[in-house]
């Protein structure tokens, strides 16, 4: 009887894909530039973008700034997802990972491959999702 079953060596290192995401939002929301180029983009809700006096400065910021990861939002250690405290208001942030020549319709097939993967961050409310 033969196995099918992909091997661990076969599966991405999360730890790269953590370094890669951490690395993204900080030149998305700081401006921090990475060691090695990484494709993606930024958006933010609606919502967000027309909160007042600052607070979706405030919520980019503290994106950018978050490094609170924990098995609890964290289940596969990529740093892909994390929720922030803006104003009593809580912020969700997520990234996905596609293939970079798919124009966002299939997942990244070699996700810590900062060539051929396009980050999509994306900012909103709590409450718009």
């Amino acid at each position: 009887m033969t196995s099918t079953a992909q091997s661990q060596t076969d599966r991405p290192d999360p730890t790269v894909i953590a370094a890669q995401n951490d690395a993204f939002r900080k030149l998305a929301c700081l401006g921090v530039p990475p060691a090695q180029p990484i494709q993606g983009r930024m958006h933010v809700t609606r919502s967000l973008m027309e909160a007042d006096d600052g607070f979706m400065a405030e919520a980019v910021k503290a994106t950018g700034e978050f490094a609170t990861f924990e098995p609890e939002n964290d289940p596969e250690g990529w740093h892909d997802f994390g929720a922030v405290q803006i104003r009593g208001e809580t912020v969700f942030w997520k990234i996905d990972l596609y293939e970079a020549d798919s124009d966002f319709r299939y997942g990244a097939e070699a996700p810590d491959n900062p060539a051929t993967t396009m980050r999509v961050l994306t900012i909103m409310l709590a409450r718009d999702w």
